[in-house]
């Protein structure tokens, strides 16, 4: 396909229209509605994991536009009731097929590399850490879309009536629903007995991915390579509708979707921790001394270096031997509901905490020793209560000296004054080794994740 058909084929097509309608609501989604997409370490902006997969995960729209589209593009020989007088030219089917197909899938793929683009070029000024293994997420996104509209220019030049685009359109966004509601989702529990689902097998058949929980979490290989499979078996069914002009022709033309779908199958991952996975190389530590954060933070290991040793220091100072002796971020990505794993070597913290996120020299360094005595235990994804700033709050001042507030608990000054205090006072009036009796008790309560830590620190049941 030269430029002069290239030029001709935009002009006379629906094509630039595909186009626009993929870049545009796109970026004004992104931009105009605040959520999770701007916050914290997993903002869209921010790395280029997360990026990629908040961009692909737009085809929960945008996907079933292109089938409709396509359809629309599919019909355009019928509504102009030339088809019968371009078959009777001599120039072969599939030639006019590639050039329809062609021009769809240049627009299509343009349209989303843009979008991907002004995610990148923001990525590439707020990260130290660049990688090559978000391609293969925009890429099969890409993919995605160029197949879905395949698919619909066959089925609407199979099934030539003004209902087909709209139609299809509406069955793609359907099947994807279902894939993300019911169909594509098993019923689980976590370890603690919390009900939740998981995304099965079927549901990576689907173009868009889940909600980005955490900046390391990735795509596996085999699941692109099984959506790679379906979208070819996709696009291969929509080329072959494309120039079939037998209605057995056009029966063939559906074997290479199912055939497609069936070898997707038996290469995507059953399991899904084998869905989504830990980028390795993203959570490689950097450490200056104890302190460590993954490679896609590295650029705030200058600032949580001084704050962590100071942490360390203190904590030695009040628990001796039983202190940690490290500050690592926290690698391990957990199912939702799960209860959080805490250690007693290290200090265990995320940049997503808000304690830890925005504060800085002896803010952060309070909030890492409060993290340190008294990790919270509430399942992922949850809330705490006011009882655990309370017991941080006695924690971190039994360690410093001072009693205060801390800040990014999600409760005021007054709430955790109010609880801490009284508990306090008692714990100062008591001998120095009653004292640390308590506060092991509380930190070994707190660390095992089995019982109230501020029961345990006042001296009654754990649990």
């Amino acid at each position: 396909m030269n430029l002069r058909v290239l030029r001709t084929e935009l002009r006379r097509s629906v094509a630039p229209w595909a186009g626009v309608v993929v870049l545009v609501p796109s970026l004004a989604f992104l931009y105009l509605v605040d959520a999770a997409w701007w916050r914290d370490t997993t903002a869209w902006t921010a790395q280029w994991t997360p990026m990629a997969m908040w961009t692909r995960s737009l085809l929960y729209y945008l996907w079933p536009l292109a089938v409709g589209l396509g359809a629309l593009q599919g019909l355009r020989d019928h509504r102009s009731k030339m088809y019968e007088l371009l078959t009777s030219t001599p120039r072969p089917a599939r030639h006019r097929a590639a050039v329809l197909t062609g021009t769809t899938a240049l627009t299509l793929t343009t349209a989303f590399a843009l979008l991907v683009l002004v995610g990148a070029v923001q990525v590439w000024g707020n990260t130290g850490y660049t990688h090559a293994g978000w391609l293969p997420i925009s890429l099969v996104g890409a993919f995605f879309l160029v197949a879905g509209a395949t698919l619909g220019m066959g089925a609407g030049r199979a099934l030539p009536s003004a209902l087909t685009p709209p139609a299809l359109a509406m069955t793609a966004f359907v099947f994807t629903v279902l894939m993300h509601a019911s169909l594509g989702r098993t019923e689980t529990a976590t370890s603690s007995g919390i009900p939740l689902t998981e995304p099965n097998q079927v549901s990576l058949l689907s173009p868009t991915v889940e909600e980005v929980r955490d900046a390391l979490l990735t795509l596996s290989a085999s699941v692109h390579l099984g959506q790679t499979v379906w979208l070819l078996g996709m696009a291969t069914t929509g080329f072959v509708l494309l120039i079939a002009s037998t209605r057995a022709a056009r029966l063939i033309a559906v074997t290479p979707l199912l055939a497609g779908g069936v070898a997707a199958l038996l290469v995507l991952p059953s399991d899904p921790a084998r869905m989504y996975v830990v980028d390795k190389a993203a959570a490689e530590p950097v450490c200056a001394g104890p302190v460590c954060v993954t490679t896609t933070q590295r650029a705030r290991l200058d600032g949580l270096a001084g704050p962590g040793k100071e942490a360390l220091r203190l904590l030695h100072t009040a628990l001796g031997d039983r202190a940690p002796v490290s500050v690592r971020e926290n690698a391990a990505v957990l199912p939702w509901g799960s209860t959080p794993r805490w250690s007693r070597e290290s200090v265990l913290f995320e940049f997503d905490d808000a304690m830890i996120s925005g504060v800085t020299g002896e803010k952060l360094t309070r909030a890492l020793i409060a993290q340190a005595m008294v990790p919270m235990c509430v399942p992922t994804g949850w809330s705490g209560t006011a009882a655990d700033p309370a017991a941080q709050s006695v924690a971190v001042a039994w360690v410093t000296g001072d009693l205060e507030p801390l800040a990014g608990t999600g409760f005021s000054a007054a709430e955790q004054t109010a609880a801490a205090r009284p508990v306090w006072q008692d714990l100062k009036a008591l001998p120095q080794d009653e004292q640390l009796a308590r506060i092991s008790a509380m930190r070994t309560t707190a660390l095992s994740c089995e019982g109230d830590p501020l029961a345990a620190l006042k001296g009654g049941a754990s649990r």
